[in-house]
């Protein structure tokens, strides 16, 4: 054994070649003859993949030269391993350790092909010897029954096209004669050297072949992106803000235009949900459809029904004509559902029928038509407690949720308030022709510390009230914002108006008697009635939160507010969470 662990089995004589005809092995005088159409066999092969070529050279091997027992091992790119193409074959269907065992390592001296692969030379042995000094198991696994008198020779591959780069083995065995009789073959070199050739240049397609295949992947990566990229830049017209909540949102609203999946829009009130279902609705497919809004809290049942599906005339009285209903007219485009937790239960079901079939039914109509379009529905309701009311159907929530997507609160995004006020205050000098409105710091604190319950719509709206109170040339001042919002003020109208009729707040009512006698105070002795109003939402937000053991959540879904708005009472009554 050399120093560097390589067997010194000396060299194979002259260039190994084979003999002829596979009729009568024994007989041959004249390898070339044998030879003779294979390196016209060869070309067969051009256009195939590198192992094809392998296996069809070995295939003509056997048939033309006798040789039943050739083997031809590929090496990798890593150049530490060589792998056989027909094992791997021969093992398919079977587990991954099997299929391990078919990749020999180039630095494992157990096997021959490791010392003609780094000795780049030609080797040749008797296979008596090769059972006694390589002791593999695959290896010795595949020369198990061969004559021990037979001989193996083992010849390195390499490219002939300039960069000699190392492409394999070539190994076969059979009766020394036999093998002898191959070392004058100029055919057999002729072939090895096309071998070689087409395995090069079928390599070289391969790589280029998936390193197109690459590029164009990355190519299309990068077109995805700046496509998405320019698009979210166009929703940045319309979605105003930079924070990452904003840019986040963004970012799904490309999503979901990709898209035909039914979108559901969920998050507090004034968060802008029907901006950004037109935002969605713009950058679609559907661009150049229509873009159709409805509102199914504002419009009583009978009504959002022949809204939605339309009716034929004399459908009902005072159906004088035909109407084609928003499913019909929004065809090819988007329609936006607002305030689809609303939606009475009948109407849920026709319109789940819609979302699964795309097929629906106007009124006092007897056929079906068809419809292709977006559903973008939005609620600032949980669904899932509606759910668990019997006032939604699970299964249309499920099918209106295809691509939920969240809209965050102002609260959650509070560095866009500027950015947000400044366009409130162009948008509000444009409608009213005023100009040269600005916008100190010290208001742009104020307004950073406020919060706004009622999210972006109320910060315009707050806006809108300033800049009327605000001359042209001059800057908004703190002191002409409100101190209230107007969500508090419509929830103490609402407190005040619905103690007289409203069965649920006379409810409420009789708990604040019981309050009031829990602080000692009684109807007669209200004296002021703002403090005692205070006082007696203080002592019923107290009670849900014990009832409910501090979840805010579950206290503010009892008293029907959004969770913020709880929030900020017990921060504007001074409650702790107990």
């Amino acid at each position: 054994m050399r120093d560097d662990g390589v067997l010194d089995m000396g060299r194979a004589a002259a260039p190994v070649s084979g003999p002829a005809s596979a009729q009568s092995p024994d007989s041959i005088s004249d390898p070339g003859t044998a030879l003779a159409g294979m390196a016209e066999a060869m070309r067969l092969v051009e256009g195939h993949s590198p192992s094809e070529l392998r296996c069809r050279g070995l295939a003509l091997l056997r048939e033309r030269l006798a040789l039943p027992w050739a083997r031809c091992l590929a090496l990798d790119l890593s150049g530490r391993w060589l792998s056989d193409d027909e094992a791997e074959d021969r093992a398919e269907g079977h587990d991954d350790s099997s299929v391990q065992a078919l990749r020999l390592a180039c630095d494992d001296f157990r096997h021959p092909y490791a010392h003609a692969i780094r000795r780049g030379e030609s080797l040749s042995m008797g296979l008596g010897e090769a059972r006694s000094r390589l002791d593999h198991p695959v290896f010795q696994a595949s020369i198990a029954g061969l004559p021990a008198a037979w001989r193996l020779a083992v010849r390195p591959l390499r490219a002939r096209d300039g960069r000699c780069e190392w492409l394999g083995v070539l190994a076969f065995a059979g009766p020394a004669e036999r093998l002898d009789s191959l070392s004058a073959c100029d055919d057999f070199m002729a072939f090895e050297a096309l071998l070689c050739r087409l395995w090069a240049w079928l390599a070289r397609q391969h790589d280029e072949r998936r390193d197109q295949a690459r590029l164009r992947d990355s190519l299309a990566k990068l077109n995805d992106g700046a496509r998405r990229r320019t698009l979210s830049e166009r929703l940045g017209q319309r979605i105003l803000g930079d924070s990452p909540a904003i840019r986040s949102l963004r970012s799904q609203m490309v999503r979901a235009a990709e898209t035909n999946l039914a979108v559901l829009l969920q998050g507090e009130t004034g968060t802008g949900k029907e901006l950004v279902a037109r935002g969605i609705h713009e950058v679609s497919a559907r661009h150049e459809g229509p873009f159709l809004a409805i509102n199914c809290a504002a419009i009583p049942e009978t009504l959002l029904e022949a809204e939605l599906f339309g009716h034929v005339r004399g459908a009902f009285s005072g159906a004088e004509r035909a109407r084609e209903g928003l499913f019909g007219e929004a065809n090819g485009g988007t329609l936006f559902l607002d305030e689809v937790g609303d939606m009475p239960l009948a109407l849920q079901a026709k319109l789940l029928r819609v979302l699964e079939s795309g097929r629906y039914r106007p009124l006092g109509g007897d056929q079906e038509r068809q419809v292709d379009l977006r559903l973008v529905a939005a609620t600032h309701q949980p669904l899932h407690r509606r759910i668990r009311e019997g006032a939604f159907r699970a299964d249309l929530y499920y099918r209106l949720g295809q691509f939920p997507i969240t809209l965050p609160a102002l609260g959650e995004r509070r560095e866009d308030i500027p950015l947000l006020s400044q366009a409130f205050i162009d948008d509000f000098c444009r409608r009213e022709g005023r100009e040269d409105i600005g916008l100190g710091r010290a208001t742009l604190r104020a307004l950073a510390e406020r919060d706004f319950p009622g999210n972006v719509r109320e910060l315009k709206n707050l806006i809108d009230y300033a800049c009327a109170m605000t001359r042209d040339g001059e800057d908004i001042v703190p002191d002409v914002l409100p101190t209230a919002s107007v969500e508090e003020q419509v929830e103490e109208q609402v407190d005040e108006k619905g103690e007289e009729g409203d069965p649920e707040a006379a409810s409420q009512a009789g708990a604040e008697n019981g309050a009031g006698k829990a602080q000692g105070t009684q109807v007669d002795d209200v004296v002021d009635l703002r403090r005692a109003l205070r006082d007696y939402e203080a002592t019923l937000i107290r009670q849900r939160l014990v009832r409910y053991d501090g979840n805010r959540t579950l206290a503010a879904e009892s008293l029907g507010l959004p969770k913020r708005t709880l929030a900020h009472k017990c921060r504007q009554l001074e409650l702790d969470t107990p």
